[in-house]
């Protein structure tokens, strides 16, 4: 198994909470900003390939599950709850992993508020790909989330990887001393 269990120490839960709380203060201070300061459907003029917008998101990303605030606000909660029981009991997922996931909590945590308080969620960032082509509107919370995303896949996938390289090394040790299976006395 390439997780083993264990409880945190003070400390790892000290940092993860500063870095969620870092990002959902950012989070609703940046929302707070587009709400007050640019009415919903207008933007900033284009810098590049950057567009600051105000979008009132009822749905959840890329304006999936529009209107659906309570399913939204059930899964988000389920998530928030499995993201501490893992970050308690999982000490292999190492200091980035904790990172990993302090930035997943804060951005599901951000978003949820918003749901809570608000009915939808702020979107304001706007990201030019080519020609009239965009990326959906995002925030801060969302950038979180899926950074921490990515960084718990290449964590676990490097950890599944060292735990079979340490499994296949031990396999080889087993073989050439003799305890390997099979290796056992024979009766004669």
């Amino acid at each position: 198994m390439p997780f083993k269990q264990g409880h945190l120490k003070w400390w790892q839960g000290l940092i993860f909470a500063s870095i969620a709380a870092a990002i959902v203060i950012l989070d609703q201070v940046t929302k707070e900003w587009i709400r007050t300061h640019i009415a919903n459907g207008d933007a900033l003029p284009e810098m590049g390939c950057l567009s600051i917008v105000h979008i009132q998101n009822t749905g959840s990303a890329f304006g999936l599950f529009t209107n659906q605030a309570f399913l939204l606000s059930i899964v988000a909660i389920a998530g928030l709850v499995i993201i501490l029981i893992f970050f308690s009991y999982l000490r292999e997922l190492g200091f980035a992993g904790g990172i990993a996931l302090s930035l997943i909590f804060a951005g599901a945590l951000g978003n949820q508020i918003d749901r809570f308080r608000l009915g939808h969620v702020t979107d304001f960032i706007y990201v030019r790909l080519w020609g009239n082509f965009f990326w959906p509107a995002f925030n801060v919370a969302d950038s979180a989330i899926t950074v921490g995303a990515i960084s718990l896949g290449i964590i676990a996938f490097f950890g599944l990887k060292k735990t079979e390289k340490a499994v296949q090394a031990a396999g080889r040790t087993e073989g050439k001393d003799g305890a390997g299976p099979g290796s056992g006395d024979k009766a004669a």
